[in-house]
């Protein structure tokens, strides 16, 4: 299965890891205004983000309902990130279905590692194999909370910064 082909149609929902399905404007909005974890994402970054990753859509009756990305090498490693279900399809299977398929993805088979950060979802991820980092003295990170951001009046943050 590549990128472009559907993954599978079950009952209502289907998922595809089509780029070209995704639903641009409604993702950017879920993740800029909805999502916690990205508050004000400057369009041009989301865009960026998404093309440079495998991207899962969930669909009923033709309608974007949920997202969700991996940012891979597809050899050993990758980062499930940016998970979103509309609120009108949560509590119905919807991100079990894309997270699932993602995981199933074939380009995805015999990684070392797979990682995820979840300030609240910590007991649906370990339903597929995620646990708590078990050496967090060996993880670091390089963050900068506001690159990728867009203050209120329009311009990035990230560009302000250069």
């Amino acid at each position: 299965m590549k990128d472009g082909e559907d993954e599978t149609t079950n009952g209502e929902v289907s998922i595809s890891f089509e780029l070209s399905r995704v639903d641009l404007d409604r993702v950017h909005g879920w993740l800029s205004r909805e999502a916690y974890w990205s508050p004000g994402l400057d369009r041009a970054v989301f865009e960026r983000a998404v093309a440079n990753s495998l991207v899962a859509s969930a669909f009923v009756d033709g309608g974007q309902v949920a997202f969700a990305r991996v940012v891979t090498d597809r050899a050993t490693y990758a980062w499930l990130c940016d998970v979103f279900v509309a609120e009108a399809a949560r509590g119905r299977g919807v991100g079990q279905r894309l997270v699932a398929a993602l995981i199933a993805h074939p380009d995805l088979q015999g990684l070392r590692r797979w990682s995820l950060r979840s300030r609240d979802a910590h007991g649906f991820y370990q339903r597929f194999g995620f646990t708590s980092v078990t050496a967090p003295e060996r993880f670091m990170e390089r963050h900068n909370p506001q690159a990728g951001a867009t203050r209120l009046d329009g311009p990035s943050l990230s560009r302000d910064l250069s």
